[in-house]
């Protein structure tokens, strides 16, 4: 049962994204409180970005910070280093880590957003990628964040830019416990598994390394980039992100207290756990 406060602000928070969306504005939802929230989720994601009234964003952050101590924040000193967990041999055991679980749950430096090129956020309400998740639990501070990138991006290369494949994009986390959010767009395997698209996605894990070196960010949490949507073969890509971490740890290694690869799926976390053996 819910608390009465976080009700409050619930009821509050829904009927302001009602009233915001225009379109939904006589949208009929249930007391049921799980229902409700869905209806909050769902009018948020499809949000285009602009500005809210403060008191609204004040409300949705006291909210979704509350939500986060809920679902349970997990942090640094939870999370075994795979030289702990697995006994593994790997020369930077004390430095790496496979966590199984929901990525927005992480109190870390840095996790990692596999976006789209459009960068601001899925709009698919409720949808399960990983993109809508963060945007979700963040807030609607952060699609606004990405769309000034994009904005600024327009700019300098024209109304059609899209975000490359393989870039890294440094954001605050907001409502996340995690303090920042790197976005970086992965490679979509249509076909063929080509050379090319190895390379693409070898440069996502290289460049968000490099973001948080640039930043001085010492514990980032990876998401298997591009598995989900995306296409890429699960293996290749389990292959491609133990190797570029560790070659990357080999020139870095004393600018990181901790790399996690956080899985969601049984397949991911059995991929990983044979590479780092």
């Amino acid at each position: 049962m819910k608390d009465r406060k976080q009700n409050e602000r619930l009821d509050y928070l829904l009927r302001e994204f009602k009233e915001d969306s225009v379109r939904y504005r006589d949208l009929e939802v249930s007391g049921d409180y799980m229902e409700k929230r869905m209806a909050l989720r769902s009018l948020m994601n499809i949000r285009m970005p602009g500005k809210m009234a403060e008191e609204v964003v004040r409300v949705q952050d006291e909210f979704l910070s509350e939500e986060a101590e809920e679902k349970g924040i997990v942090t640094l000193d939870e999370i075994p280093a795979i030289a702990e967990q697995y006994g593994s041999s790997h020369p930077f055991a004390d430095k790496i880590s496979i966590w199984q679980g929901d990525i927005t749950r992480l109190q870390v430096g840095v996790i990692v957003n596999a976006a789209n090129s459009q960068m601001l956020g899925c709009f698919v309400p409720c949808h399960r990628c990983i993109d809508n998740a963060i945007h979700s639990a963040a807030g609607i501070e952060l699609r606004e964040e990405c769309s000034h990138y994009m904005k600024r991006r327009k700019m300098q290369y024209g109304s059609r830019y899209e975000e490359p494949t393989g870039q890294a994009v440094l954001t605050k986390g907001y409502n996340l416990p995690a303090k920042y959010v790197i976005h970086t767009v992965g490679p979509v395997v249509g076909g063929r598994l080509t050379q090319a698209l190895r390379d693409d996605l070898r440069n996502c894990y290289r460049n968000v390394l490099q973001c948080c070196v640039e930043n001085q960010i010492r514990s980032v949490a990876f998401c298997c980039i591009s598995t989900g949507e995306f296409h890429f073969p699960n293996d290749e890509a389990a292959k491609i992100a133990v190797e570029t971490v560790t070659d990357f740890l080999k020139e870095h290694g004393e600018e990181f207290d901790r790399i996690i690869l956080n899985v969601f799926k049984d397949i991911d976390r059995e991929l990983y756990e044979e590479e780092l053996k």
